[in-house]
Formats: C-alpha cells, sequence, structure tokens
C-alpha cells in the first residue's frame, strides 16, 4: 500500500473551494468542473475527512434565521476539578453555539445566541448556575466583521506553508 500523502495541494484546494461553493453539488458535477476522474474526487475527499481536514458536509445553520438574532460571547472562570461536569452542562444548554477551554483571565470561552436581551441574559443566567461556574463576562456582538472561516488557511498552506506572520497585506 502506498503511503499516505499529508498536506493539501492545488487540487484539494480547488475540491474544497468547490464544496464549499457549491455544497450540493454531485461528485459527477465537481468532477467534470475540476476536469477529474469522479473516482479522483471521491478518493481526495474521502482522504480529507479520514485526515481530519473536512470535519463535516452538515448545512451551516443560521442562529438569526432560527429566530435567535442576538449573539454574545461569554468568558466563564470555573473551579478547575469541575471542568467535565461543566463542560457536560454546557452541551445541555441549546443556544451554547460553540465553547473553548482558553488561556488568559477565563477559563471557557462561549458563543450564545438568544431571541433577544432578555433571553441572553437566562442563557447566561443558567451557564452561571452550573456548580463549578464562578463567574462570567460577557459581550455582545454587533456584526460579524470576518465570519468563521477556514479556506484562507488553506490556501495559504497551498501556496507555501506558514510564514513568520501575514505580511502586510494581510494585516
Amino acid at each position: 500500500m502506498p503511503a499516505r500523502r499529508r498536506g493539501l495541494d492545488a487540487l484539494d484546494l480547488r475540491l474544497l473551494r468547490l464544496v464549499a461553493e457549491r455544497p450540493r453539488s454531485g461528485l459527477l458535477e465537481i468532477a467534470r468542473l475540476l476536469g477529474v476522474a469522479r473516482g479522483t474526487v471521491q478518493a481526495r475527499l474521502d482522504r480529507m475527512t479520514a485526515d481530519g481536514v473536512i470535519t463535516d458536509f452538515g448545512p451551516n445553520l443560521s442562529p438569526a434565521a432560527l429566530g435567535h438574532p442576538v449573539q454574545a460571547f461569554t468568558t466563564l472562570e470555573v473551579e478547575q476539578p469541575a471542568r467535565e461536569h461543566i463542560s457536560k452542562a454546557l452541551e445541555s444548554i441549546p443556544e451554547l453555539l460553540e465553547a473553548y477551554i482558553v488561556t488568559g483571565p477565563g477559563d471557557v470561552w462561549c458563543r450564545i445566541a438568544g431571541r433577544d436581551h432578555e433571553h441572553l441574559q437566562r442563557v447566561i443566567d443558567a451557564m452561571l448556575a452550573i456548580p463549578g461556574v464562578r463567574r462570567g463576562t460577557t459581550v455582545i456582538t454587533l456584526s460579524a466583521v470576518v465570519p468563521h472561516r477556514v479556506l484562507p488557511l488553506a490556501d495559504r498552506e497551498v501556496s507555501g506553508g506558514c510564514q513568520d506572520g501575514p505580511t502586510l497585506s494581510e494585516a
């Protein structure tokens, strides 16, 4: 069996862009647009999925379109021995969109969504009521300047890998 290739190449990047831009296109259509065989598309998607480059093929949902237009970031300070319990309790809150353990003045960074400010307050109160959560700090978002994205990182990977830092034009 040949060794697996690591990293991305230009065809992988073109494939990722097409899947992101046309998520409902079938493999044959993507293969036609790329000018490669359907088997090549399938093999590359399978490899990138197995390597963890592609994490899902599900639709991206809009919290606002689902009736939760107000978003906020909450940083929680937690008791360290309770971290696993707190993680499980946070998972039970549907308005919690994502959470990360972080360094700095807080311990857990959360992105949450609510129907309005009062609903957001109830979500924050539910988070603060979890045993082991000491306090929280919240900032409400006004608008997205750069929405979640990863393709520019893939672009850099394919075009020569990570440099010492962003160039002036990238900063």
